[in-house]
């Protein structure tokens, strides 16, 4: 049986419930899990402060895979790794989606900027509500980012684009593709894709992470909902999709646990973890053969 020594948990959808809020259940999952000695980290679209703020309610104080994949450390000012889009590709990118009809939105580690435009109805704000805390994260909207980008320069960790139609998001991103090979879109409905620097996903910040506490990959454990959790759970050695996934996310997972809203964390941990033996046990055991 493989002993697995690093576990990665996605937080929307995953950790949390639907509600957004974190079971006592779980957390007690998360201690059961690290008392076996398994590093646990968050891997999360969410910027790094907002996943900090859940790492200390678990009480993690372990390097953390945010924006994507884009950012990885366990404080602000000293990351492990970090693959920003540069200020001049932010910049052209951001003065090629003016021409369109969207929302934008620049996300840094330190704070986010986005245009006034209104597209959808608190489409944006909603999205900065649900992954952020506006009082430790500064939110800003301005009528233009082409100029305020002019004066004050941002190399974006990721861009987001919301649109009214179909067809516009469709032009828009044929667009940018054409234009930036730099950069890799991903779509995430039918109006909205983000922008994120070529070669950034989870999977490859899981990749990153592993690599740098010294972890094969098939002694990883990952859990996710969501389509850009496919690349991590199918490289983990174990990868476990949530019941509330889409079925091409269960589609590429070891493992269906239950739903976010019935325990499916806690559930999947204690069952199968329960089984593991801590590492120094297990090193004794060799040492006595």
């Amino acid at each position: 049986m493989t002993a697995y020594r690093l576990l990665a948990l996605n937080i929307d959808g995953t950790l949390l419930r639907s509600n957004g809020r974190l079971q006592p259940s779980t957390k007690e999952a998360i201690e059961f899990v690290k008392g076996k000695e398994v590093y646990v980290t968050l891997v999360t679209n969410r910027h790094f402060q907002s996943a900090r703020k859940l790492a200390k309610a678990l009480k993690l104080d372990s390097l953390l895979v945010t924006h994507g994949g884009a950012f990885i450390s366990e404080n602000l000012d000293k990351p492990l790794f970090e693959k920003r889009i540069s200020e001049e590709t932010t910049f052209n990118v951001v003065q090629v989606l003016e021409n369109f009809n969207c929302n934008i939105r620049l996300t840094h580690e330190r704070f986010s900027i986005g245009n006034r435009k209104k597209v959808s109805p608190n489409l944006l704000s909603k999205s900065i509500l649900n992954t952020s805390d506006s009082m430790f994260y500064p939110v800003q909207f301005v009528d233009s980012l082409g100029d305020t980008l002019r004066d004050e320069p941002v190399s974006a960790t990721r861009i987001d684009v919301h649109f009214k139609h179909e067809d516009e998001k469709q032009e828009a991103e044929t667009v940018v593709k054409e234009a930036f090979d730099m950069v890799d879109i991903r779509s995430h409905s039918s109006t909205s894709f983000d922008i994120v620097r070529k070669g950034v996903s989870k999977e490859n910040g899981l990749r990153a992470l592993a690599s740098h506490l010294n972890i094969p990959l098939d002694q990883t454990v990952a859990i996710g909902d969501a389509e850009d959790d496919i690349g991590m759970i199918s490289s983990a050695g174990l990868g476990v999709a949530m019941w509330n996934a889409p079925f091409e996310v269960k589609r590429a997972a070891d493992w269906v646990t239950r739903s976010n809203n019935q325990q499916g964390v806690d559930y999947m941990v204690k069952e199968h973890f329960r089984k593991q033996q801590r590492q120094d046990f297990l090193r004794k055991i060799k040492i006595d053969q």
